[in-house]
């Protein structure tokens, strides 16, 4: 895995939420945060606090981004037209290794982020190695031929506690899937609620 894998269960517990929805997550045996200090009592959080806690929690989502990627998401979710919320989440939900995690071809985000590096995964017959690279309706996603009996594929195929989402059309017998759309908030299967409108709050003051 990742350099992150071991580390993901530490962004549950910073958060006080199992955002992927893993039964394996602490957060399942242990509410309050890492380290000695974590199970301090905590005060009522700022409206800084909870907009810096949204913007943490959909960063970690998708693979604990860098603050200099997600920014610039942001910035060109603030350009397109419409809700620039929707569009947030729209473009995050577009980037390969999203695409590739919710096919369910990996089990974890951060298992997507090496699986497409590794050079694993075909958009429209090509092999792409960026996992930011932004897919587009209508491509199809599959995954390499030598690498389809890979443990980590047939172990996510098999995962109960996820389903595909209806905008992406996933065959696991072939294992391609294709992007039908691109998806709002409330087409996205978050295991905790999200809050994108809090994530532009903090970025418009910031």
């Amino acid at each position: 895995m990742t350099k992150r894998t071991s580390a993901k269960y530490k962004i549950d517990r910073r958060m006080g939420e199992n955002i992927w929805g893993r039964p394996k997550s602490p957060v399942n045996r242990r509410e309050y945060g890492p380290g000695q200090h974590g199970q301090r009592r905590k005060g009522k959080m700022s409206d800084f606090g909870l907009q810096l806690r949204a913007k943490q929690k959909l960063k970690g989502y998708y693979g604990d981004l860098t603050e200099k990627q997600f920014r610039r998401i942001y910035t060109e979710a603030e350009r397109v037209r419409g809700d620039t919320g929707e569009n947030l989440i729209g473009l995050l939900e577009r980037r390969l290794d999203a695409v590739v995690y919710r096919a369910k071809f990996v089990p974890t985000i951060f298992a997507a982020r090496q699986f497409v590096n590794h050079g694993h995964v075909l958009v429209n017959g090509n092999r792409v190695n960026i996992p930011s690279y932004r897919v587009k309706e209508g491509d199809v996603i599959e995954v390499r031929d030598r690498s389809k009996q890979l443990a980590v594929v047939l172990e996510a195929v098999g995962l109960a506690e996820r389903d595909v989402p209806d905008y992406i059309d996933a065959d696991h017998s072939k294992m391609t899937a294709t992007f039908v759309r691109m998806p709002g908030l409330a087409d996205v299967p978050y295991a905790v609620q999200m809050e994108p409108n809090l994530v532009i709050e903090y970025y418009a003051q910031n």
